[in-house]
């Protein structure tokens, strides 16, 4: 296992990143749901309890975004409980590993203040929602609260930071790479990747934007080409 705190080394890239740069997004949200054919497909077909527990999820983080809720840890644990099926999703009380131990995010007394810190700035109406729902998905992926389903709680609260602007993505696949805590290119390029496939629905980028990454995928590491994120402890 590392010894490195990757969490922190997050928290350092996350600050130096220009967030302002992200794309601009259509705030018209499509015919098609990405999340929902996403688990009425791939999920379905593998495991139809956990696609119906994700839909069960999703519904309540889009009504949570009508209603505006207040996005702290206590909403993210409503839909991580639908998800896992349990009663009780308490935040981590060790460290965590993920990437076969390559990643560790350590818990400190802070960590949970830090969390909630940075799920309040992912409804700051100064930053673009493409670089909110970017980032906040990735905050939830380092800071990895849960003990399991951590993907799932990342992908749904991109989903939902974007349906408070009434932003539906058509796609979410291609959102679902490995991502590295110490890889600020790859935060940024998933900020432009949202709005790649914002406009999807739509026609073109339009000009003046980050260029789009190549494809849908992730940084490629020397140790590792990018995997698709299969299971939601990671």
């Amino acid at each position: 296992m590392t010894a490195t705190d990757s969490l922190s080394i997050w928290l350092c890239v996350r600050r130096d990143i220009d967030w302002h740069q992200a794309p601009v997004l259509r705030r018209v949200p499509p015919t098609s749901d990405g999340f929902r054919a996403w688990c009425d497909g791939p999920v379905r077909r593998r495991d139809p309890v956990r696609a119906k527990r994700l839909l069960a999820a999703h519904t309540l983080a889009r009504a949570d975004a009508v209603r505006r809720a207040p996005l702290d840890f206590a909403l993210l644990a409503t839909w991580q409980r639908e998800v896992l099926g349990r009663t009780e999703v308490p935040f981590r009380a060790n460290d965590a590993y993920a990437k076969a131990g390559r990643e560790r995010y350590g818990l400190t007394p802070h960590t949970q203040a830090d969390f909630a810190a940075c799920l309040r700035e992912a409804t700051d109406p100064e930053v673009p929602p493409a670089a909110r729902a970017a980032r906040v998905y990735l905050d939830v992926a380092f800071f990895h609260p849960f003990t399991d389903g951590n993907a799932r709680a990342a992908l749904l609260t991109l989903v939902h930071v974007l349906a408070r602007e009434d932003i539906v993505l058509p796609e979410v696949g291609p959102l679902q790479t490995i991502r590295y805590a110490d890889d600020p290119a790859g935060a940024a390029d998933l900020a432009t990747l949202i709005g790649v496939l914002n406009r999807r629905r739509y026609g073109r980028p339009e000009a003046g934007g980050r260029r789009p990454v190549a494809a849908d995928r992730g940084p490629v590491r020397p140790s590792s080409v990018v995997e698709q994120i299969r299971d939601g402890d990671r």
